[in-house]
């Protein structure tokens, strides 16, 4: 245990400490940017309710996930445990935000009405991880490890790394020397500044050129002065009770969110376990959906989630305690609304490359633990993530100027090269569609027919609900019927294959015996 002990703290935990944290704070401004901004909530409900419970929800996660690396560790008697990262479902921010609390509160102009229907919406999230708690080794045991850990690839290099990378190139004069940092210390062999904590490095460099050149407004300190003050969190049992009657509409935007948070988690198990820290699937399920409840119960209508990074965060050297830091840190940035002034003083830009590196380990952690015939699955299962960040992308594109693709028209956009349906469809139900394509390549790989039209009718019934390759959750839509058929003939040639090769062995098993 002593041993233990001594490495709750290690060199490379301040690497990831920075990393993650400047992730968690990011969200944490974006809620709050949009809750007062977009919706229109009052001040004192966002700082006085939302940002606390949402700190205390990371903080909870995070302490489970402190403790279940402690385990580990005494368990295996290995002292190169790392832990994994705790933080909000970034989609459920924007999801919960346009779909269920900003259409509410537009309707009924009644903030506190609205607030009761993102709480249900997010128990119901919670509800989802607790239950599929006791499937998840069953699910990790019945899907292939290279299309978790393809899908997972997909994620994090398309929606944890593509954005810093273009933040990067938005101030290059900072951002560029703190990724050939990164290059050189975590990518090489022969770091620079030995003496010096990477995270720490990263951290004085960015932060010292951005105020040099001018990035940094000292007017934005001041101002974040004012949104300094203790809020500690409040149970709202009634609010919750009182939206329940009212939340079912806005359910169903929470099914496929659901599912999709419940395959993050997953992923990023499995990627840990193919790192070498093999957790229990259940208790990590568990984790996070009594913590988002607990959340939900204290104000947070946004779950939290086994965030991705465990890989990258191991290859810096990281260890048990960046995940404990960061909780507690966040906790304390929520109750004293602190969040504003950290990020007006230290600019992102000066920490995001390192999701840049979390990223990209994140996707060769797939390659390296590929087989080599398997290797197509990596970049099949990337495309439904391309698409749905040029999705993103192009839509907000079109909002920005004041229109959408249907006022340009479809057919005008096909005439450009832009195959705005394919897009739109590709890229809805990311997460889950790309599990299922890399799920039907791999059976495809390996001569696993039978469990190819398993992966097909799935997807089909998926399509059905319109939880893939649609924007909303609705059954038998004109628009996705034709993805319905498509994927029970692909079905059908895997039958088709079962029971041509079944009658093939049964006429070679003759032919051997005599």
């Amino acid at each position: 245990m002593d041993k233990v002990k001594t490495d709750l703290w290690r060199k490379g935990d301040w690497a990831a400490y920075f990393g993650l944290l400047a992730n968690n704070l990011t969200n944490l401004l974006t809620m709050s940017s949009l809750l007062l901004f977009v919706v229109g909530f009052p001040k004192e409900m966002v700082y006085g309710r939302i940002v606390p419970a949402f700190g205390l929800s990371i903080f909870i996660a995070s302490v489970c996930y402190f403790w279940f690396a402690i385990q580990l560790a005494k368990k295996t008697g290995r002292s190169d445990v790392t832990a994994l990262p705790s933080g909000p479902s970034a989609p459920s921010i924007f999801t919960v935000t346009f779909l269920v609390i900003l259409p509410v509160f537009k309707t009924t102009n009644n903030a506190e009405f609205a607030f009761q229907i993102g709480l249900v919406w997010c128990l119901f999230e919670a509800a989802i991880l607790i239950v599929g708690a006791f499937l998840g080794d069953t699910i990790r045991r019945l899907v292939p490890r290279t299309v978790l850990l393809s899908t997972l690839g997909g994620l994090g290099l398309l929606l944890l790394a593509m954005n810093p990378m273009l933040q990067a190139f938005e101030t290059p004069i900072v951002a560029f020397v703190v990724l050939i940092i990164i290059f050189i210390n975590w990518f090489g062999k022969s770091p620079i500044f030995k003496r010096i904590p990477t995270g720490f490095l990263l951290l004085l460099v960015g932060t010292a050129l951005a105020w040099i050149f001018g990035l940094q407004n000292p007017e934005a300190v001041s101002a974040a002065l004012g949104t300094i003050g203790f809020n500690p969190p409040e149970v709202h049992v009634t609010s919750l009770i009182q939206g329940i009657p009212n939340a079912l509409p806005y359910l169903a935007s929470a099914v496929p969110l659901g599912l999709a948070n419940y395959v993050f988690d997953l992923e990023n198990i499995e990627a840990a376990h193919a790192a070498g820290d093999p957790y229990r699937t259940r208790r990590v399920m568990l984790a996070n959906g009594i913590s988002s409840s607990v959340g939900a119960f204290c104000g947070n209508p946004y779950p939290v989630t086994v965030y991705i990074g465990h890989t990258g965060w191991k290859s810096m050297g990281a260890g048990i305690g960046y995940s404990i830091a960061t909780g507690v840190s966040m906790l304390v940035i929520a109750l004293f609304g602190l969040g504003a002034l950290l990020l007006s003083v230290i600019p992102v830009v000066a920490i995001v490359p390192i999701l840049v590196y979390v990223g990209i380990v994140s996707a060769n952690q797939a390659v390296r633990e590929t087989p080599k015939m398997e290797v197509p699955v990596v970049f099949i299962a990337l495309f439904p993530w391309i698409a749905n960040w040029a999705l993103t992308m192009a839509n907000n594109i079109f909002s920005a100027a004041g229109t959408d693709a249907a006022s340009v028209g479809i057919d005008v956009l096909l005439s450009k090269g832009v195959y705005y349906n394919g897009l739109f469809h590709l890229g809805n139900g990311a997460p889950l569609s790309s599990l299922l394509w890399g799920m039907l390549t791999i059976f495809a790989i390996q001569d696993k027919p039978l469990s190819g039209m398993i992966a097909a009718c799935m997807a089909s019934l998926l399509s059905l609900f319109g939880i893939i390759h649609s924007a909303m959750v609705e059954f038998a839509n004109p628009g996705v019927m034709p993805f319905v058929w498509a994927y029970l003939m692909i079905a059908a040639i895997f039958a088709y294959k079962y029971f041509t090769d079944r009658n093939t062995s049964k006429l070679e098993e003759p032919a051997n015996a005599k």
